[in-house]
Formats: C-alpha cells, structure tokens, sequence
C-alpha cells in the first residue's frame, strides 16, 4: 500500500501538497493545511474529525454509519480552520476515529478483538483498552461494538503502518520545523466533546458543568501556564464557559508531545458539541458560524501573543 513516504516535509522544511493516498481507501488519508506565511509558533492537529468511512469497514459492521459517526469530533477542522489565516498550519485526518486512533499509543490493543499475536510491547491494559477506546475502538458510542467478529491482526498492524505511524512522522516533522524557526512551538490538539458530558457516570457535575470548552494541559506539565492562562482568558472574553483538566486533561498526543523544559508545548482543546451541531443527525446548525468565526478571532490573538513570546519561553531550548 501507498503511504505519505513521498509527501512529507521536505528537507528545507517545506510542506509538499498533500497526494492522493491509497491506504485503505482514504483519498487522502491525511493533509496539511499551510498557511500562506507561517507567522507564528503555533501547529494544529484535528485527529478525530476524519469522516471518511470505506464500504468495506461498515460492512464490517453490524452498525449503520451514523451510529458510527458518534465518536467523532465532527466539523472540528473546519472549527479551526481560523488557524491557517492566523498564520499556523493545521494537520487534519481523513479517516474516522472508530476505524484508527492516533490520540493513543501505537499498540494499545485489546487481544479480545484480535486473530494472531499482538506485536510484541502491546499495552493491553490501558483504561483507554479496558473501556473499548484503544488505537482500534472496539466500542462508540454508549459501548456498542463495533465490529461483528474478531479481526486479523495483520489488519491492524496495516493500520497502523500506512495511517498511524505517517500521521505521527508528519505531526513531528511539523512540530520540529516551528521549533527550529521560532525556537518554541505551540501544539494545539482540537477536539469536541458531547454536550451531556455531565451525565456520564465518570464526571461529577462540578467537573464541566455547562462546559463550553475544556482546555487540557496534564495539569500543567505539557504547557507553559502563560499560554494556557492566555487562552482560557480569551475564550471567557468571547462569554464561553471554560474548565481546566476535568474531565479531559489531554490525551496521547498532549501527553507525548508535550515537553515544555525543550520548547515544546502542547494544549488540547474541547469543545462542546452543542454549540455548533445537532448530535442527533450530526449536522451544524445555526451556531456554527458564529462559534467559527469567535474561534477564529481567538486563535488570531493566540497566534500574537505566541509570536511575542517565543524568546522568553523559548531562548533556554533554541541555545
């Protein structure tokens, strides 16, 4: 199978239009967005809002494809698509979070779903496995399975390859380029999150009750506090509702990523599904527009405020 070998970053740092990839049946599987000038320390990833889904993985399923749409940050690229104007590239996926999740390590599998041995260092026990959520969901939704018999291993493993490990290299190499010319870099990871949060069993009201954005930094560890304090005020400006941490602290790629000692800072963004889309059929309504284009005003600020900062924060990692 094809793989982004060929379309990555090139050796000057430049990003290389995006080929079409036949991975899967993903055309493409993945891309980056580049702004006309890159002006700011500041990198996007959209990895769940891929909507993308082969024939032959729903007929895999005993699930119909809306149902299948339930764990996926919908419309989210499109969200912050503001980003590019402000100067920041944006990597997004095309495929969806149920058939690959790149917001996790590379084998947290679950052996239950799987025909053949798991490759050897698979984290088989995560919580994120134990509740259907590893790097292939056995679940979505309110824990309906997606799959209707075991799958080959060998299947995995080749999602993994040709989609994982690509989207990874590329979200490295993007993040290695911002640092190597501002001395600092900035991931934002963007998510969306369902609008009865509150109702489930794992999160106490007082948690992200009426949560209009949840801004996860590990409590602090993958981000300086500055650019977390910056981007909560600014969002509570706009008269959003804004939480820290609870419940979503950040996932794989805020975690991994994130190393701010070395001038790599790392913020994941929820936002509430709500605001913008109607769950049910998931489609916008109304709200998308104006909740797009405060996004916007936001990351324009955000992208500012990072350009002015970068030698303060990022002088002890460019010496």
């Amino acid at each position: 199978m094809n793989n982004w070998q060929d379309d990555r970053i090139d050796a000057a740092g430049n990003s290389r239009p995006p080929a079409h990839v036949n991975a899967h049946g993903f055309f493409p599987a993945m891309e980056v967005l580049e702004p006309a000038a890159t002006l700011t320390p500041l990198l996007f990833s959209s990895p769940h809002s891929g909507a993308n889904y082969p024939a032959a993985f729903i007929a895999a399923s005993p699930l119909d494809s809306l149902t299948l749409r339930r764990s996926e940050d919908a419309f989210v690229d499109e969200l912050f698509a503001g980003a590019i104007d402000a100067g920041a590239p944006m990597l997004r996926a095309h495929f969806p979070r149920a058939f690959l999740d790149v917001n996790r390590e590379p084998y947290e599998l679950d052996p239950r779903m799987f025909d053949g041995r798991l490759p050897l260092g698979a984290n088989t026990r995560s919580i994120r496995v134990a509740g259907g959520l590893g790097t292939i969901a056995r679940v979505v939704g309110d824990a309906q399975e997606i799959y209707r018999s075991r799958m080959p291993i060998s299947e995995a493993i080749s999602r993994i390859d040709n989609l994982y490990r690509p989207y990874h290299d590329i979200l490295r190499q993007l993040v290695d380029r911002s640092w190597r010319q501002f001395g600092i870099s900035i991931l934002v990871d963007c998510h969306s999150m369902p609008s009865n949060i509150v109702s489930l069993p794992s999160v106490r009201n007082d948690e992200a009750s009426k949560a209009d954005f949840i801004i996860g930094d590990r409590y602090g560890t993958s981000c300086n506090p500055v650019f977390t304090a910056w981007l909560d005020e600014a969002l509570h400006r706009k008269g959003f509702t804004v939480r820290r941490n609870k419940p979503y602290a950040g996932g794989y790629i805020t975690e991994s990523y994130g190393s701010p000692a070395m001038g790599v800072h790392a913020i994941q963004i929820e936002v509430n599904r709500g605001l913008y889309m109607n769950e049910a059929n998931v489609e916008p309504h109304e709200g998308f527009g104006p909740l797009k284009a405060a996004i916007k005003d936001v990351l324009c600020g955000f992208a500012v405020f990072a350009a002015s900062h970068n030698d303060l924060l990022g002088s002890a990692a460019a010496e």
